[in-house]
């Protein structure tokens, strides 16, 4: 019912912002893949809430706990249970529009679909459920790491403020060097700057994240419906506040002829390479080995802490303010979520791929 993803390496998220907590359930994990505690909780830290000024100020530890799957620091190749307890829920801030209708928020297609909503925070639809993603996404890196594969993720755009060199140019290692997340240090001190003075005119700025997978051989994906570039795409505009997808040359590519265009192939040390990588490591819908590069666009926080016209349940006419603690700007904290999810896509189509050939097997 539109929480669980995947396909051989498949998750399922449960949870709520406010409630008890949130967590996820893994099921095709390899047996005996080591789990590192500490690097999963690395990836929590990154998307936790109250880690700078940028970012809301609820304080969750979002500490992980692992009921399942594991035994003496081995997967058991059984289901993998994770759960992340709620601490710092604040219900109250959201009685007010216990019967309004948020502007750009999903309380009324939530009311309408399911004939009622948990408002607290947005319930199920709330960011935070990506807390169970990222979980699991470290999971999927672990498994990634053994191949090689690197997924990185970073800021390269916040607001009309654009990050122009490309990521070949970047040191992707420093990207959590600075509270911005992103992988040059002028950009972060403009869109730190940027963000904080939106922050307080009580008002939210939205950005795009660009994210670089390295490491992955070519075969990775499958015809037609299910090709990588689309299952990349599902991934990432399943992330809250998501507006935009594109892989490759993207949008840019419509401006080039195709003898501009074209990605020429050229035997590199008995290696098959391409010239360009304007396909973005992917062709057909098939990793071609080159790297795969994507970004993604996310909108402005809808919650604003200023007064806006809206409905209630009755369709009468109310006022609705922001209150509590909201992000300025959803990307810093939004770098792991993508991470995460692009991790997700490329295990799975790592084990479907090894079902593909008996040489694989």
């Amino acid at each position: 019912m539109g929480n669980s993803f995947g396909h051989l390496f498949k998750i399922t998220t449960f949870g709520e912002s406010h409630g008890v907590g949130l967590g996820v359930t893994i099921d095709g994990c390899p047996a005996g893949l080591t789990i590192d505690e500490n690097l999963i909780q690395h990836e929590m830290d990154r998307r936790k809430p109250g880690q700078s000024k940028i970012t809301t100020q609820r304080k969750e530890g979002d500490q992980v706990e692992i009921l399942s799957g594991v035994f003496e620091g081995k997967t058991t190749g059984t289901p993998i249970g994770m759960v992340i307890y709620n601490g710092d829920q604040r219900s109250k801030d959201y009685s007010h529009i216990a019967d309004k209708y948020r502007p750009s928020h999903a309380d009324f297609t939530y009311q309408e679909k399911y004939g009622l909503r948990d408002y607290r925070g947005g319930g199920r639809s709330s960011a935070r459920e990506t807390a169970a993603r990222v979980a699991a996404g470290a999971v999927a890196k672990s498994l990634l790491d053994l191949k090689e594969i690197k997924v990185y993720a970073y800021v390269s755009q916040v607001g009309s403020l654009l990050l122009e060199k490309p990521y070949q140019e970047l040191d992707l290692n420093t990207i959590d060097d600075n509270i911005v997340r992103t992988a040059d240090a002028e950009f972060a001190d403009k869109a730190i700057a940027l963000i904080d003075d939106t922050r307080k005119k009580r008002d939210t700025i939205g950005g795009v994240i660009t994210g670089v997978i390295q490491g992955v051989p070519a075969g990775l994906g499958e015809p037609v419906f299910d090709k990588l570039h689309a299952e990349l795409g599902k991934a990432m505009l399943s992330i809250n506040a998501v507006k935009g997808f594109e892989y490759g040359s993207g949008f840019e590519g419509v401006k080039m002829k195709g003898s501009a265009h074209n990605d020429l192939f050229e035997n590199k040390d008995g290696k098959v390479t391409t010239k360009t990588n304007f396909s973005g490591g992917i062709q057909g819908g098939i990793s071609n080995g080159e790297d795969i590069y994507f970004k993604v666009a996310f909108k402005p926080v809808a919650t604003i802490m200023q007064d806006q016209e809206s409905l209630n349940e009755n369709g009468d006419s109310v006022t609705v303010s922001g209150k509590g603690r909201h992000d300025p700007c959803v990307v810093p904290r939004a770098v792991p979520i993508v991470e995460a999810m692009a991790a997700l896509v490329i295990a799975d189509f790592y084990l479907i791929n090894r079902s593909r050939k008996l040489t694989d097997l």
